[in-house]
């Protein structure tokens, strides 16, 4: 197995550094595009609700990511608590928006990444991680010392800066970032966040410049590179096409993308239409031929047979 990306910043002291300058950053916290300027190690609240502690829910082997991160073994999830966006639809709105979890300690969260390696995972899969960059970093040099060899998912809404980015150049394996809007307009009303698609989208040309294409080892299992997550949403609100034109002329025609057909009213969904409904197997249809049309060929093999099934 080739070795993580972070292990050559541990030996050279860079990792070290990295930490400092992300906890330096938590004192007028930029961690993430909403720049709240909050002290967050004083224990002062941003629009994330995350203090100096990183919060969790759970953690464990996760069987149902996408196919290249499953594996036989699983890919080893943490969910972190709390999240920079405020999707009005989300399906983890209990953890997301109602804040279910409980803070753990640097050596705590080392524990849970080193945990994740015993029981065999093919990977640490960090899911909404963006607002805990800092936290994430202080409990890897930990883990890595002790023994951590298990490469990084960065699993990500896509609400990412540049500079915290460049945090993570060398650390992280594989960036599967969401790009949920092409719209800033929509993006604002059914996530609550300004100008998500230009952030998103330089977000993603960053990520992949730092780890460029999916890439397998033999036995199928994602080693490095980028992995976009695309959730279809109801009468087009995601503006798939504009996305995947995207990828095929800014990113990479080879970027592996998901197109996910699993959406489902959730949260505050109910009062928002045509977020109340689910998607038809027509306007899945049309979204992946779209992905198809801009010129991208890697779906996530899932996607590979809803497409066989629906022709």
């Amino acid at each position: 197995m080739a070795e993580p990306a972070y292990l050559s910043l541990l030996r050279s002291g860079e990792l070290k550094e990295r930490v400092a300058e992300a906890y330096r950053r938590l004192e007028r916290c930029d961690i993430c595009p909403r720049r709240c300027g909050v002290n967050r190690r004083a224990g002062e609240l941003g629009i994330c609700r995350t203090g100096e502690q990183a919060v969790i829910s759970s953690f464990g082997p996760h069987f149902g990511e996408e196919a290249p991160l499953v594996g036989i073994g699983g890919s080893g999830t943490v969910f972190f608590t709390h999240c920079n966006l405020r999707c009005q639809f989300c399906q983890n709105y209990e953890i997301s928006q109602l804040g279910e979890g409980r803070p753990v300690r640097t050596d705590h969260l080392a524990g849970i990444f080193l945990r994740l390696q015993e029981m065999g995972c093919h990977n640490v899969n960090l899911v909404s991680p963006t607002h805990v960059v800092p936290q994430i970093l202080a409990a890897l040099e930990v883990a890595a010392e002790r023994g951590l060899r298990l490469p990084l998912v960065y699993n990500t809404g896509g609400y990412d800066t540049l500079e915290t980015l460049a945090l993570l150049d060398g650390v992280v394996d594989i960036y599967m970032p969401d790009m949920k809007y092409a719209d800033a307009d929509i993006a604002e009303r059914y996530s609550k966040v300004p100008n998500y698609p230009a952030v998103n989208q330089a977000a993603v040309k960053e990520m992949h410049r730092q780890v460029g294409d999916l890439v397998m080892d033999e036995r199928g299992i994602a080693v490095r590179g980028l992995l976009v997550r695309h959730l279809v949403l109801p009468e087009g609100l995601a503006g798939t096409a504009e996305i995947a034109r995207f990828l095929a002329e800014s990113v990479s025609r080879d970027t592996y993308i998901n197109v996910m057909d699993q959406y489902r009213p959730c949260y505050k969904a109910d009062s928002l239409p045509p977020l109340n409904r689910r998607i038809t197997p027509d306007e899945y249809r049309a979204a992946v031929k779209m992905v198809r049309d801009a010129g991208l060929h890697r779906l996530d093999d899932r996607t590979q047979r809803w497409v066989w099934l629906i022709r």
